[in-house]
C-alpha cells in the first residue's frame, strides 16, 4: 500500500494547488452573474426529490420563526475578506454567498464550533443534543472534512485489528489510549510528538494504509471524527461513540450498528463489539453497504449547490432580510 500512499499525497498537494487556483480566479468573475442566476438554481429542485432535499434543509437550518441577525461576528456579504484566515472557511462560504446580494448580513462562526450561539449563526458544526436552532449548517472547510474513499479491498482480506492514529491530547482521546494502546485487537498510534504519551507515538501512515483495516477508530477530537466520511465510504467499519457533534455530513442521523459500530463513551465494551463482528462478518459487511449508501447522498455537487443555496435563502429569509419564504 505504500505506492498508493505516496500516490494519494500527490494527489492531495495537486488538489490543494487546484483548490486555492479556482478560488483565486473565483473573485475575477462580477458577482452580479450569480446574482441572475440564483432563481435558476433554485428551480432545479424539479430535477430532485424535492421532500429529501426540503428535509435536508430544514435539517442544517431549524429557524422557524423570526430571528433577527445581530452581534459581533455579525458582517455584510461584500465585507468578507477573502484571504483573511481561515481562507479555507472563507472560500468555502462565499462560494455560495456569491449568489446573494451583498449588502445581506449573517453572523458567522468559524472552527470547531461545540456551542449554539445566541443569535443565528452559519457554522462548519454544532452540538447534536439540546436546542440547535440556531447554529445552520454550511459545508466549510470541506477540502478536509469531506474527504471520500475508493476502496477496491474487500473487507474479508482486510487485516483482523482495529487501526487508529490521531493527536492524543484530548482528555477522552488518552483515555482510550490509556485503555487499548498495545492491545491484542489494536493498532494504535499517536501522531503528535508533543503532548500526549511518548511510549503511543508513531508516524503518521496515509488514509490509503489505513484501509488495510478492517476496523478504523473514529473518535470526536475538537469537535467531530474528520476521518469518518472517508471511513464510511470504504469497505473498512468505523467504530466510535455517538456523535455529540455534527457537520453537514449529519452525524446526528447515523444509526449506531446500522452505519457504524457503536462502543460506549467509557470504551469499555470495545473488546466485546470487536470480537462479535470478526465472528460476524456478514453482519459488518452490512453496515458497510448502509454506510456507502448514505455516502451517496453527499456526491452529487450540484444537489449539494441547491441544498446549500436554500439553506442560506432560509437564512436571510427568517432572520427577516428577505420576503416570504419562497423556496423557488
Amino acid at each position: 500500500m505504500k505506492a498508493n500512499g505516496l500516490s494519494f499525497i500527490g494527489k492531495l498537494k495537486k488538489a490543494t494547488v487546484f483548490y486555492y487556483a479556482k478560488n483565486i480566479l473565483r473573485q475575477a468573475v462580477p458577482t452580479v452573474l450569480y446574482e441572475k442566476s440564483l432563481r435558476e438554481r433554485l428551480q432545479e429542485i424539479d430535477k430532485y426529490d424535492a421532500a429529501a432535499v426540503l428535509d435536508r434543509v430544514d435539517y442544517y437550518n431549524k429557524l422557524s420563526s423570526f430571528t433577527p441577525v445581530e452581534g459581533s461576528g455579525t458582517i455584510c456579504l461584500k465585507d468578507m475578506q477573502m484571504f483573511k484566515s481561515p481562507k479555507a472557511y472563507n472560500f468555502d462560504t462565499y462560494e455560495y454567498t456569491r449568489y446573494f446580494d451583498k449588502t445581506l448580513r449573517a453572523n458567522f462562526l468559524f472552527g470547531d464550533v461545540t456551542h449554539v450561539a445566541a443569535v443565528p449563526s452559519i457554522q462548519k458544526s454544532r452540538p447534536v443534543a439540546g436546542n440547535n436552532t440556531n447554529a445552520i449548517l454550511l459545508n466549510l472547510d470541506k477540502r478536509r472534512h469531506f474527504v471520500f474513499v475508493k476502496d477496491s479491498l474487500p473487507f474479508a482480506e482486510k487485516k483482523d485489528l482495529l487501526i487508529g492514529r490521531g493527536v492524543m491530547t484530548q482528555p477522552h482521546r488518552t483515555r482510550f489510549m490509556e485503555m487499548y494502546f498495545g492491545h491484542r485487537l489494536c493498532d494504535l498510534g499517536q501522531v503528535n510528538k508533543t503532548g500526549g504519551n511518548v511510549e503511543w507515538f508513531m508516524p503518521k501512515i496515509s488514509i490509503a494504509e489505513h484501509l488495510n483495516y478492517k476496523f478504523i477508530l473514529s473518535l470526536e477530537g475538537n469537535d467531530v471524527a474528520t476521518n469518518l466520511k472517508w471511513i464510511m465510504s470504504s469497505n473498512s467499519v468505523a467504530v466510535m461513540p455517538i456523535p455529540k457533534y455534527e457537520t453537514w455530513f449529519m452525524e446526528g442521523r447515523l444509526i449506531p450498528g446500522y452505519h457504524y459500530i457503536a462502543i460506549k463513551d467509557d470504551y469499555t465494551d470495545l473488546e466485546e463489539k470487536l470480537e462479535y463482528y470478526l465472528s460476524h462478518t456478514a453482519d459488518a459487511e452490512k453496515i458497510i453497504s448502509n454506510a456507502n449508501r448514505y455516502v451517496e447522498q453527499f456526491l452529487n455537487k450540484k444537489h449539494e449547490r441547491l441544498i446549500t443555496l436554500l439553506v442560506l435563502q432560509k437564512y436571510f429569509k427568517y432572520t427577516g432580510q428577505l420576503n416570504g419564504i419562497d423556496r423557488t
